[in-house]
């Protein structure tokens, strides 16, 4: 029993780092890339572990395939009542929303983006990370490149009394080619990551309010799975459909 346990935990741990091989120390817009898998003998590990777990890669891609499909499917039904749902127009916001929160990050004043983000994460993300990488004397460099895949993979739906979509929310995972690592501010020696750029997956939450998208949350693109897997929470009965019914 003990040895199926730890055969069974060394099997998730490896899955970890391989669906996560630019785990981060830290977060928002500055994600810290691991430098583990640009060594030679990274790249080597990182090819056996693709051959070994070439299956369990496969139904990852699928399952977030279909739930990118079953979002955009979701939110193009709203996006007939209303058109905060428009995924041409949500998929433009998401792309400014996201240069917006990188440009403030690397001015180290999140207080830029306030407007991009709700008040709760812009300030959790200056008291948790830049405010303290100034007192330790570290800088965060967080450069994007370009943005390249766009993926909306859950989609939750809310209407308050007055009949407004507020509260409603989408995750999404975002992939940009970027330059992440952190440097002592005065020598710039590195401390983590490394210097060049890199596809990176982030997976954001955007929440609407008062009629736009802000951004509620970023998280790790190993996260991207665990929200393919939920279930959107949509109205059976959508609202136009609804108000077609009241009228008849």
């Amino acid at each position: 029993m003990k040895k199926s346990f730890f055969w069974y935990a060394l099997l998730i741990l490896t899955i970890l780092l391989f669906l996560s091989p630019d785990a981060a120390l830290a977060a928002p817009g500055g994600k810290i890339v691991s430098a583990a898998f640009k060594s030679t003998w990274g790249k080597i590990l990182l090819l056996i572990l693709c051959i070994i777990f070439s299956p369990i890669i496969a139904y990852v891609l699928l399952k977030e395939h279909f739930a990118e499909k079953r979002t955009l499917k979701h939110l193009k039904q709203l996006a007939a009542v209303d058109a905060n749902f428009n995924w041409l127009r949500l998929k433009d916001r998401v792309t400014d929303c996201y240069h917006r929160v990188h440009a403030a990050w690397r001015q180290e004043d999140m207080s830029e983006a306030s407007d991009w983000m709700t008040s709760w994460y812009w300030q959790n993300q200056q008291l948790a990370f830049l405010n303290q990488w100034e007192r330790d004397g570290l800088v965060n460099h967080c450069r994007v490149k370009s943005i390249g895949k766009i993926r909306p993979l859950y989609l939750s739906y809310e209407s308050d009394e007055s009949g407004t979509s507020n509260g409603s929310r989408v995750v999404i995972s975002i992939t940009a080619n970027m330059e992440d690592y952190l440097a002592e501010r005065t020598t710039g020696k590195i401390v983590e990551g490394a210097k060049g750029y890199e596809d990176s997956e982030h997976v954001w939450t955007f929440e609407l309010r008062e009629g736009k998208w802000v951004v509620a949350n970023i998280e790790e693109g190993s996260m991207s799975l665990s929200y393919a897997k939920l279930k959107s929470e949509v109205p059976v009965v959508f609202p136009a459909r609804e108000a077609q019914q009241t009228a008849t």
